[in-house]
């Protein structure tokens, strides 16, 4: 009796633990692609950290890092790809810049342009010069 007892008790304990991860299954998917819609992708991409992120969607075409003056420690990162969402249309856009603070990201940009335009090729606009703005010795 005492061994049919421990047999009931053994196998209701497994088949419990069995269910219990199978539910940690459901709550807890395993993503292995990134959706290229944009809402999709901004729901999903703050899940990932930047090791993920480049095994789902490769090296970004440009990366800027933001580091302690007079340290090596990478605080935030500016990564940019091409051609990886499109909108609400199926259009690509043909940058996404994520923005990371250490390594998750805080802020998605898709922009029509290629991410090309920097302050060196920035258009630079200068207020005329007139007798209101002028700063007057004295005053």
């Amino acid at each position: 009796m005492k061994i049919w007892s421990l047999a009931v008790f053994l196998t209701a304990n497994t088949l419990l633990a069995s269910i219990s991860h199978a539910d940690e299954a459901q709550t807890m998917p395993l993503i292995n692609e990134i959706p290229t819609e944009e809402k999709a992708f901004v729901d999903i991409i703050n899940q990932f950290d930047k090791t993920k992120i480049v095994e789902l969607l490769g090296e970004p075409a440009k990366a800027d890092d933001v580091r302690i003056k007079g340290s090596d420690k990478v605080v935030a990162s500016i990564w940019y790809y091409h051609n990886i969402n499109t909108d609400a249309n199926g259009t690509y856009y043909p940058t996404t810049e994520l923005d990371f603070i250490d390594d998750k990201v805080v802020m998605v940009v898709f922009m029509n342009h290629d991410g090309s335009e920097g302050p060196e090729n920035a258009q630079t606009n200068e207020l005329p010069q007139s007798e209101q703005n002028q700063v007057k010795p004295g005053l």
